[in-house]
């Protein structure tokens, strides 16, 4: 048995080419994947099928890029109600690949379809490996209020037996989840590790170990994150069959004038670059989404979906464009009007007017407290982080949901922007700059240093 694991860090999940002589098998596929497809063809293995675990609620399928760059067959959950040619699986089904032969085990929970995939070598006694989805995960469980609450308990009780029967399997049975860390998908606190071992979940899950459902449950909601905004669009997405890409898509180049027009016609600058270099000179009315491994996810969170956006990025651009739009094409945001090359330098040489705002650190902070002031501090974490502790008097509104709070913000003084480690308040503090409000972006660190360093912000005289 030959595995590869394909990582995306941003979205926190992991695709899979099986190989077995000749042949493969790619579980979950990514929309990019041109990748798994690179792999193959250096492997020299033909690919005979795509299975997918569930419907897929973070990311587009590239099950379609797989089929139509290979004639795979597309081997789907019978209870996903895909409206496009399939084979439609469920317990019991088996898939023979070279040596190789996978069974369907039904196992709902993360979704009500959801089928894991379970690894069988000829000859050999005992199962090799489960592709597990998002049922059984490294140190966790897929959550289950995904489809919304009047479906909540339902898949709750319906992973609690999920689970149970996935930890009764052979203890050197080899865990391949498709979410991990960094996922919205998952629900307690995985581990970092991609995969894992029966064994070690046997041990070390916490949702493994509850010794009945109400622990179960207990364990499974207590840390559940807010999930981005685009997830309410890529089931639908996924089930219709999204369009084939074929390879990464370019976007054109934009001139100062275009962009400028762009924006007239309602849509969006986003600029990739960091923190300090947008607050240092930016684009009026752009927003700042630095281009790191959750750009799509903050992109899809923030803006409408699929919204025309114009795209401005870092050094090198020619390469931050394609990361950009392959982050982009995982969601399925195909509305690039373009990017800027030359970015804000060309702007400026146009004669293109820019924006500024200051950018302060937590010491600024606790010194305006200490010298006796009240700045206006806008924290804009998760409300599961808010009681983790905060800055006493600090307003808390997350950031996906500033848009429709910022009305509520002083225009009269500055407003000292907050969060853990500064990426989602220089998105804050672009949203608030674009509507009129002045901000302080606090660029590095955030709570925890103020809590470590600034908890009694008393004057010194006091």
């Amino acid at each position: 048995m030959d595995l590869e694991v394909f990582l995306t860090p941003g979205l926190g999940d992991n695709s899979y080419l099986l190989r077995s002589g000749q042949e493969a098998v790619v579980v979950d596929p990514q929309r990019d994947a041109w990748r798994v497809l690179a792999a193959a063809e250096a492997l020299r293995v033909r690919i005979r099928a795509v299975l997918e675990t569930h419907v897929h609620n973070d990311y587009v399928s590239g099950a379609h890029e797989i089929r139509a760059a290979s004639g795979a067959e597309l081997i789907l959950p019978a209870r996903g109600r895909y409206a496009f040619a399939h084979r439609p699986a469920d317990e019991g089904h088996e898939v023979d690949i070279g040596d190789l032969r996978l069974v369907a085990l039904a196992t709902p929970g993360h979704t009500p379809e959801h089928l894991a995939w379970l690894v069988r070598e000829a000859g050999q006694p005992q199962p090799r490996a489960l592709f597990s989805g998002g049922s059984l995960l490294v140190g966790s469980a897929g959550r289950t209020d995904l489809l919304g609450p009047e479906h909540t308990d339902e898949l709750t009780r319906a992973q609690y037996s999920t689970i149970n029967r996935l930890a009764a399997l052979p203890e050197d049975v080899r865990l391949l989840p498709t979410h991990g860390a960094g996922s919205f998908c998952v629900a307690a606190m995985p581990a970092t590790r991609p995969t894992s071992t029966i064994r070690d979940e046997r041990r070390r899950n916490l949702l493994v170990r509850a010794g009945d459902l109400a622990g179960f449950t207990a364990e499974l909601s207590g840390e559940l994150m807010a999930y981005p905004a685009y997830y309410a669009h890529m089931a639908p997405i996924n089930r219709a069959g999204p369009p084939v890409l074929g390879r990464l898509p370019e976007p054109p180049t934009l001139t100062p004038d275009q962009v400028q027009e762009a924006h007239r016609r309602g849509a969006w600058i986003v600029d990739g670059r960091d923190r300090d270099a947008f607050a240092a000179a930016h684009l009026p009315g752009s927003l700042n989404i630095e281009l790191n491994s959750g750009f799509a996810s903050y992109v899809g969170w923030m803006l409408p979906f699929d919204t025309p956006i114009a795209l401005i990025g870092p050094e090198p651009e020619d390469k931050s464009v394609d990361e950009a739009m392959t982050q982009l094409a995982r969601i399925g945001w195909s509305q690039v009007t373009g990017w800027l090359p030359g970015g804000v330098p060309r702007w400026r040489a146009h004669g293109g007017e820019l924006a500024t705002y200051d950018v302060v650190g937590v010491d600024d902070l606790c010194r305006a407290q200490r010298r006796g002031e009240r700045p206006v501090v806008l924290d804009v974490r998760q409300e599961l982080e808010w009681g983790w502790g905060g800055v006493p008097g600090s307003r808390q509104v997350f950031v996906a949901d500033l848009p429709g709070h910022v009305g509520d913000l002083p225009r009269t003084e500055p407003v000292w922007v907050i969060c853990s480690n500064g990426h989602r308040a220089s998105i804050a503090a672009s949203l608030l700059a674009r509507a009129g409000v002045t901000p302080r972006l606090i660029a590095t660190g955030g709570v925890g240093e103020w809590r470590a360093s600034c908890r009694d912000p008393r004057p010194a005289n006091a």
